[in-house]
């Protein structure tokens, strides 16, 4: 495979799963060369399932897997803003950025599932205050972060103040972990992006839809003066691969979906069919990093059909 071009697991813990089904998956995918582990923030299931044992914490799962892995990059698509206070967060992916020896990748979003807000007692501010606090706390944990050690930081924003802050832990990674934004929105989006991303992902799009958005964001770039091939292009795409027919459709089953339509919208069929599908997106958009969205965290054989079937044809 390109050197250039990575293949990454993504989880959705909120769907039902355990830190220990979490941390079978990252072992496998450590093992079988994959380049990345990361997971969803969320604290509620989605659709007609029961989301039994519950949900995990984002950070404590990547605290944890930090220490239990040795190469893989790790990371949250996305974690919210509406969760957390930004200072805090920043010490929380500091420290785990040092307990993995500076393997973190940092993705921040602004917060949408309106429902697991209420289901935990969170407030869930109108549409323009979410991305207001938002874009705050970009600037603030990129702030943190590249404050020269020694000095202290100060921001007075409309959502958020800090005063004399010594800007510490400071994360392995200098001057600070990769940032990751991502997401659909024409205007404000591509904008913060252009400002603070090392990475843009796109998740659950066609191709279509993610050249324009890519676009966008180059446009942002340009905008703004920076070089858009600064940041890496990436997309999400629901895997499900098997070696036929029978078994493309028994991995739809327990995933609650019909092939045609993982066809047409996710990364599924044969591995010869994953590798087209993967060398349309890489045409089309440019795409050096796919995340491979394994909503059965028990289907350990999938990932590794994947790592020895699809990657070595991968050029």
């Amino acid at each position: 495979m390109n050197e250039d071009f990575k293949l990454r697991v993504f989880t959705e813990p909120q769907q039902g799963a355990t830190y220990d089904d979490l941390l079978r998956v990252a072992r496998t995918a450590e093992a079988a060369g994959y380049d990345a582990f990361f997971r969803s923030d969320h604290y509620l299931k989605m659709g007609p399932i029961s989301g039994e044992p519950g949900p995990t914490d984002a950070w404590l799962t990547l605290a944890g897997l930090a220490r239990e892995t040795t190469r893989l990059r790790l990371g949250t698509l996305m974690s919210a803003a509406t969760f957390r206070l930004p200072g805090p967060l920043a010490i929380s992916a500091a420290q785990v950025d040092q307990m993995s020896g500076g393997r973190l990748e940092f993705g921040l979003g602004s917060g949408w599932y309106e429902q697991e807000h209420t289901a935990y007692g969170l407030p869930f501010p109108a549409l323009r205050e979410r991305f207001d606090r938002y874009a705050e706390q970009l600037e603030i944990i990129t702030g943190l972060w590249d404050t020269p050690q020694g000095a202290t930081f100060d921001y007075r924003g409309t959502h958020y103040q800090l005063a004399d802050s010594p800007a510490l832990p400071k994360p392995v990674q200098r001057p600070r972990p990769p940032v990751l934004i991502g997401g659909a929105g024409k205007k404000r989006t591509p904008m913060l992006a252009a400002r603070f991303a090392d990475e843009f992902n796109l998740p659950f799009v066609d191709v279509a839809t993610a050249a324009e958005q890519f676009d966008r964001v180059g446009r942002a770039c340009t905008e703004l003066g920076r070089d858009p091939s600064e940041i890496v292009r990436s997309a999400a795409l629901v895997v499900c691969a098997g070696k036929d027919e029978a078994q493309i459709a028994r991995r739809a089953a327990v995933i609650g979906r019909e092939v045609d339509e993982l066809r047409a919208n996710g990364l599924t069929g044969t591995p010869a069919e994953v590798v087209d599908t993967i060398g349309a997106w890489r045409r089309r958009t440019g795409i050096t990093r796919l995340y491979l969205q394994l909503l059965d965290v028990s289907d350990l054989d999938q990932l590794e059909l994947v790592a020895s079937e699809v990657v070595p044809q991968l050029d």
